[in-house]
């Protein structure tokens, strides 16, 4: 098996001090390897790096020469097309921060992403250019313009509103949700970009004539490893079809993917289509999963699919900057970790960052996990978000940092993830604190039933939802991937190792779960899904 060093890439761009942004990291590709193909599309277009930034330098001569202040941010409508992915860069190359907004988000939530982001400026590309019109009364709206391999016109000087030191500046903010379900700015700076890149470059090793996927939306941040650890180090960026992430061994051998990157549901939707054969994936060097826990079973079909190459489960919430600890799992799968809720170790921290575990404000080893280093954001855009989100050493005791009081680099981010560490301090992912559900008063954790439902071996995966009773209080449902198998059989293998609150009275067999637009496992629609099933029932109806 590859230990992801096959390829060893020069690390000048990297290194090189005076690449403080991560547009600068690309300028530096390109003019060390200006015919590499950067970028291959889908239908088939393609840019070397060389024509990259040509044509992003000709979309800012483009917004510059409009004579228009260039905002310190910039909202980017847009799908996977070459348009969207130079006006990226030249977003980045204007000096400004980039603010992503999903073309497939409701409206709703792109405005209230425009809002809270203040932008005063907003780029489509031509695909998504009808719905981001839809934003003209907040913002201007502009067509990308499209790409072309002519020589870019001399730069046209522009002013800045307030220009800020390049390694401090922000480079994107990305809303998520979290668990208010109310957008939340998390301002990434170039720094914070560049300490991730910089490392995981160094350690997966991509290069000119490695290909990467692009799986992930502009708005949600693992998009930040596909991007620049691709264009940091003169690999060539993947782009899938609408279909071809739910096929991967189709599309890996078509396109001779060599490093792949995405959420572990992906595994579970191809091993229940049966489309995930031994040794169907060759080209893989590397494979990187982040954003769900990743099982042993879904590791192992993976593995078997890919036996060249190399597994990692990877995890990092928005706020430390796409991920920031990491586990890689052995050749040998008889060798690998057996964690109790049937799922691989996300791993130990990256260099340079602490990680403590804390329960009721003490360190332990089983609780919620706190992160701090190079890696860590500086706050929320909202300020008054970071209350309660941080804590603070303070006379030997941790303690949250309260409204208004600005985190220092030194304070711990609160991931909100319960976790467990090993006297290693390898650490396994336990779940959401906030998943935490009483069930006839009993406190129950959700991952644990999802743990011991994949125990059977017609059950590829499963995902436990909680939803209001109509007596009152919560009530249970589950949904399971896999082979024919009865639901009594089921419940009677949970009887036998949980309480018997914590077994589901509904368990209901899909051929798919739902997905997010970023491959996660849609939860809330099965949660809803599960509503409506049990509305129809106490109605008569089904």
């Amino acid at each position: 098996m590859s230990e992801c060093t096959e390829n060893p890439v020069s690390s000048d761009s990297i290194d090189d001090p005076v690449c403080v942004r991560l547009d600068h990291l690309v300028d530096s590709t390109s003019r060390r390897h200006p015919d590499a193909v950067a970028l291959e599309t889908a239908d088939g277009h393609t840019l070397t790096y060389r024509s990259l930034v040509v044509a992003a330098e000709r979309v800012c001569h483009a917004v510059a020469g409009s004579g228009v202040r260039i905002p310190n941010r910039i909202g980017l409508v847009a799908s996977k097309s070459v348009e969207a992915y130079v006006a990226y860069l030249a977003i980045l190359k204007l000096g400004a921060t980039i603010v992503p907004i999903s073309s497939r988000a409701p409206l709703a939530w792109q405005r209230t992403m425009v809002q809270c982001a203040g932008l005063s400026l907003i780029l489509a590309d031509p695909k998504s250019w009808a719905g981001a019109r839809e934003l003209e009364n907040l913002a201007a709206v502009s067509l990308v313009p499209s790409p072309t391999a002519d020589p870019a016109p001399d730069p046209v000087p522009f002013a800045r509103e307030e220009p800020q030191a390049a390694g401090e500046a922000t480079a994107y903010v990305l809303f998520t949700s979290g668990s208010t379900g109310r957008p939340k700015g998390v301002p990434i700076s170039h720094a914070n970009a560049l300490s991730f890149v910089r490392y995981i470059v160094d350690r997966h090793r991509p290069g000119p004539g490695d290909r990467m996927t692009q799986i992930f939306d502009f708005s949600f941040d693992p998009s930040i490893y596909d991007l620049f650890v691709a264009w940091g180090s003169g690999a060539t960026l993947v782009i899938p079809g609408p279909t071809d992430v739910i096929h991967p061994v189709r599309w890996v051998s078509s396109r001779r993917i060599s490093h792949w990157m995405s959420v572990p549901s992906i595994i579970s939707m191809a091993a229940a289509l049966r489309e995930l054969p031994a040794d169907s994936m060759p080209s893989l060097r590397l494979s990187l999963f982040c954003g769900e826990q990743l099982t042993v079973e879904q590791a192992e079909a993976w593995m078997r699919a890919s036996p060249a190459g190399t597994i990692e489960n990877a995890y990092g919430p928005t706020e430390l900057t796409v991920t920031v600890t990491a586990h890689r799992l052995a050749a040998d799968m008889h060798t690998w970790p057996r964690t109790s809720n049937g799922t691989i170790p996300i791993g130990q921290p990256y260099p340079g960052h602490d990680a403590i575990v804390v329960n009721d404000g003490r360190e332990t080893d089983e609780g919620e996990l706190c992160i701090r280093g190079a890696q860590r954001f500086a706050g929320y855009l909202d300020p008054q978000e970071n209350a309660g989100r941080f804590l603070r050493a303070v006379g030997g005791h941790l303690e949250p940092l309260r409204e208004n009081c600005p985190p220092k680099p030194d304070d711990w981010y609160r991931t909100g993830d319960l976790v467990r560490r090993d006297g290693d301090g390898t650490l396994t992912h336990l779940g959401r604190l906030d998943s935490q559900v009483k069930i006839h008063g009993f406190r129950v954790e959700l991952h644990e039933i999802e743990g011991a439902l994949r125990l059977h071996p017609e059950v590829i995966d499963a995902v436990v939802v909680a939803i209001s009773a109509r007596l009152g209080g919560a009530e249970l449902a589950a949904y399971i991937l896999g082979g024919e198998v009865d639901p009594r059989e089921l419940r009677a293998m949970l009887v036998e190792i949980l309480p018997e609150y914590m077994v589901p009275p509904r368990i209901r067999r899909l051929e798919m779960f739902p997905l997010t637009s970023n491959g996660k496992v849609d939860r809330p629609r099965l949660a809803s899904m599960a509503t409506e099933i049990g509305a129809r029932r106490a109605e008569g109806r089904s």
